[in-house]
């Protein structure tokens, strides 16, 4: 029987999605002891504290936000497994329950260029990891579309600071933006503040700011408003694999040789923050808006171009200039991670759920899939759940 200590903030949603991978995982083999230990214990008692209370209760692993400063050594030079939940930054000497930060970023900036924005802006913390390289990810891919001017960000947060802001300074901030621009947050809690300060400074969501959050906290999300459009992460598969590569550390005594864990990005959740497509172009934005609506059926180019006053070469060049796409690999895009997200949701045969968005030459469909997502639909399902 494993007893582990998990040491994080429990208010977030992050915490309770890590905790169900770990109990599944528990669930799954044996039975584990957990102690869901608040963070005020460490900041009362120290990492010396931390050790000491483990060591008293027999634990066998700690799962927690260390801070750069801990001497996270202590653990294992005392037999206890550490893994370190990416807070500020990452370890060497233990394993990081991390992620590829950069490419949530490219992501959210692949969201909004697809809606035809030319405005971006990033809001985060200065000293977190995970931030910083969300915003790099997000910079680069705007940047490789042409739009390095046109990216502003705003790091003056502290993650210490987690729930206070200075509403003047970030006021002053997002007035000063060029409109309407397209905003990503680090994560949902800073996504909620920026729908907070637009609703007091009389900037209108999405109409002026589009906000995209990370995290797909659903109370964070509905509690703002209007509502916040997040990034889903398989944060409850990354604790199935952090309690299979614990369990794996303690049956082997090695305490030494581990692999991170990384948690995937799955897909963007759309709300009402980003209901939006601004695009000077009234046809584009029309033919936008109807693929995106109609992501579960069998639609065609010739669809589109019904949809639209113009001929369909006009709509062609006119369509690419805003996309970067033709509007044939734009419905494809949209259909594949639609049904990507399929993949993830439900259990069903890959047959039955191709059939679902009108697809029936699976050969076909799994060779455009692969083109998109880099991996068959099998492989994409094994990677993004639980199943083993």
């Amino acid at each position: 029987m494993i007893r582990l200590i998990l040491l994080t903030d429990f208010t977030e949603s992050y915490a309770h999605n890590l905790l169900k991978g770990i109990m599944t995982y528990s669930k799954e083999n044996e039975p584990w002891v957990l102690c869901r230990m608040p963070l005020a214990f460490k900041q009362q008692y120290g990492i010396e504290g931390i050790l000491n209370w483990a060591k008293r209760w027999k634990a066998d692993a700690i799962i927690a936000q260390f801070d750069n400063v801990d001497n996270v050594d202590l653990f294992r030079q005392n037999g206890i497994v550490a893994l370190a939940q990416d807070y500020k930054s990452r370890f060497s000497t233990i394993p990081n329950i991390t992620s590829n930060y950069k490419l949530t970023g490219k992501m959210v900036a692949d969201f909004f260029l697809q809606r035809g924005f030319k405005n971006f802006a990033f809001f985060g913390y200065k000293n977190a990891c995970w931030s910083q390289e969300r915003c790099e990810g997000f910079k680069d891919e705007v940047t490789k579309f042409g739009f390095k001017n046109n990216f502003y960000a705003f790091h003056n947060q502290k993650l210490e600071e987690l729930w206070f802001y200075k509403q003047h300074p970030l006021s002053k901030w997002l007035k000063s933006l060029p409109k309407p621009i397209a905003l990503m947050a680090c994560d949902d809690t800073q996504g909620q503040i920026i729908t907070e300060i637009c609703k007091l400074s009389n900037l209108r969501i999405p109409e002026d700011i589009a906000v995209m959050g990370v995290d797909n906290d659903e109370m964070t999300c509905n509690l703002s408003d209007p509502s916040l459009s997040s990034v889903l992460l398989d944060i409850e598969k990354g604790g199935y694999d952090s309690a299979r590569l614990i369990d794996s550390m303690i049956r082997s005594k090695n305490l030494s040789t581990y692999n991170d864990i990384y948690i995937n990005t799955s897909y963007i959740v759309q709300r009402q923050s980003t209901n939006i497509y601004p695009i000077e172009d009234k046809e584009i934005a029309q033919a936008l808006k109807y693929i995106d609506q109609c992501t579960l059926e069998k639609i065609s180019v010739d669809d589109i171009v019904k949809q639209v006053p113009l001929s369909r070469r006009l709509l062609e060049i006119r369509f690419k200039q805003y996309t970067k796409m033709s509007i044939y690999q734009y419905i494809m895009k949209k259909r594949m991670g639609r049904f990507a997200q399929m993949l993830i949701e439900s259990n069903a045969p890959v047959t039955e759920i191709a059939a679902q968005i009108g697809i029936t030459d699976i050969k076909n469909l799994s060779r455009q899939f692969k083109t998109i997502e880099g991996c068959s639909p099998l492989e994409y399902r094994k990677e993004h759940t639980l199943k083993k």
